[in-house]
């Protein structure tokens, strides 16, 4: 079973209903011990790093999330929940979670496509990734295969821990992470079946993990 964090800043029904459309197990839940049987944790979010991080703290949910990491657990970060892994965000001077090496930065304003056309922020729309290393939650994707992003800041990890960039403005990291702790800016559960796809690597990785 996969478990998803539910902390109040997340789109954690849309991740529950595209894993139940692939038949995955899974719940959504803040109880510590739903989260530490499970075979692997979902991390979402939506809305301001801030914000999100008060509530992690209140609910201390942040010192599980620790402690998944720390326990090898596989965990998944997804749109905020990618950004909050990191260890701060220019987004309210937040100290995040610091589980990945990196920080989070604002896109600048006026950027342009490579076209000259505008690309306002948030970026918001269908971009492709490219790959820059290899990683069991990337196989099997299409090169030319999209996924829908909406955000105003991008994660800026260490460049050991870059697994795949996206070109929108500028080039940022769009997948970051280690076998086991992985982190995407994209939301998969709205991507169709790319999307689907690295949900479906995740559980996949999971259910072999917790078979040994």
């Amino acid at each position: 079973m996969l478990a998803i964090v539910e902390y109040g800043a997340g789109n954690q029904t849309s991740v529950r209903r595209a894993l139940e459309h692939m038949g995955i197990p899974c719940a959504v839940t803040d109880d510590s011990a739903v989260l530490r049987r499970a075979w692997g944790v979902i991390f979402p979010g939506v809305g301001a790093a801030g914000q999100a991080m008060q509530r992690l703290r209140a609910t201390g949910l942040d010192r599980e999330l620790r402690r998944i990491a720390d326990a090898g657990q596989p965990l998944l970060g997804i749109c905020l929940g990618c950004q909050i892994l990191l260890e701060s965000s220019e987004e309210n001077a937040a100290i995040t979670l610091g589980l990945l090496p990196g920080t989070c930065r604002r896109f600048d304003d006026h950027m342009r496509e490579e076209d000259g056309s505008p690309a306002p922020v948030p970026h918001m729309g269908w971009n492709r990734i490219r790959t820059t290393a290899p990683s069991p939650l990337l196989a099997g994707l299409d090169p030319e295969a999209e996924f829908y992003f909406v955000h105003s800041y991008y994660a800026q990890p260490d460049p050991a821990c870059v697994l795949a960039v996206t070109v929108y403005g500028r080039e940022f990291c769009s997948v970051h992470g280690r076998d086991g702790l992985w982190a995407v800016q994209f939301h998969p559960e709205k991507s169709g079946r790319p999307g689907l796809t690295v949900l479906r690597n995740f559980f996949a990785y999971c259910e072999a993990r917790h078979a040994q």
